[in-house]
């Protein structure tokens, strides 16, 4: 089975905190601009919201609401999805060709090459864990949500500039450098974008 990483630039502290605002504005906006995507999702998940899931609007709503959130732990994918699309509304979608789809270990694979770079202060792996999620939106399997702030990707930029400097940089396989290449380009947007930070997504 594969999966994909999507990942989004955007001011991450700006973005958090539409969860729980409560803007109507907001959730209009998002349901013009992805709602035949969440009608689609709706299709495909027919049989968990028969069985009590919301819908992908109704995850969205009590998302931007800030709750309630039911208990049920497993239909907590929704919401995961509903943060993803706060994310692609308010944030700019980057380049993952190197990363959908993948299979198995990859990410793992691209730190490897990070690390061969000696760059420490990102990892491609952490951005398939669950900490990017904001406090309080419930999860549970996929999607699953890392973030970089703008900090670590500065320090990994300087990180890559060192090695290079010293003329240290290794030969990589040549998919491995071109998903590296990638990532440094996802480092070089938010250098541009002063208060922006890299949130991922693996679903």
């Amino acid at each position: 089975m594969s999966s994909s990483l999507s990942v989004y630039l955007l001011d991450t502290e700006a973005t958090r905190a539409f969860v729980g605002s409560g803007n109507e504005e907001l959730l209009k906006a998002i349901r013009a601009e992805f709602g035949a995507e969440m009608a689609a999702d709706d299709s495909w998940f027919s049989s968990e919201i028969a069985d009590g899931a919301p819908t992908a609007y109704e995850a969205l709503r009590t998302v931007v609401r800030g709750g309630p959130y039911p208990e049920e732990r497993r239909y907590a994918f929704q919401y995961g999805y509903a943060y993803k699309r706060l994310c692609a509304m308010t944030g700019q979608f980057l380049d993952n060709s190197s990363f959908s789809p993948f299979r198995g270990d990859w990410l793992e694979l691209v730190d490897e090459g990070l690390r061969a770079l000696r760059v420490t202060a990102v990892s491609v792996a952490e951005l398939g864990y669950y900490g990017g999620f904001p406090k309080g939106v419930p999860v549970y399997d996929l999607p699953r949500c890392g973030e970089w702030t703008q900090a670590q990707c500065l320090e990994a930029l300087e990180q890559v500039e060192a090695t290079m400097r010293d003329g240290r940089a290794p030969a990589l396989e040549p998919e491995i450098r071109a998903a590296v290449t990638d990532v440094i380009g996802w480092l070089r947007r938010a250098q541009a974008r002063p208060g922006s930070g890299v949130v991922g997504f693996v679903s």
